[in-house]
């Protein structure tokens, strides 16, 4: 029940950081159309995941439920899927690394536009 709580905590920080460091990044690099705010986020989420996921493989305590489940689970879960990727491919398991990346991003446009016409309807 502990590291629920952890992982409860972690995540409304890492939600309300990405939300301020997205927020504020667009402000600053307003690039056309480009959505540089959550591409900041994304790309410090999977530096930060990697940063903990490599101390925390010596380490095994509350904490990495606190930072890595739930703040970069809040921050972004693209931190986490770009671990897994990695991993995928560190362990040369490529056609899996390939469907996982091309299921994932077409799936996901597709749901989303389902989503959309879903609540038009």
């Amino acid at each position: 029940m502990r590291n629920i709580f952890y992982i409860f905590i972690g995540g409304g920080l890492g939600s309300v950081l990405r939300f301020l460091i997205s927020n504020y990044t667009q402000k600053l690099w307003n690039v056309n159309s480009f959505p540089m705010g959550t591409f900041v986020v994304n790309i410090i989420g999977c530096f930060l995941i990697g940063v903990l996921t490599s101390y925390f493989l010596k380490v095994d305590n509350y904490l990495k439920f606190l930072l890595i489940t739930g703040f970069c689970g809040g921050f972004t879960t693209f931190s986490t899927f770009s671990a897994e990727n990695f991993s995928l491919w560190q362990n040369g398991n490529y056609p899996v690394l390939l469907l996982y990346v091309l299921l994932s991003i077409i799936v996901g446009l597709i749901a989303v536009y389902l989503g959309l016409q879903v609540a038009k309807n």
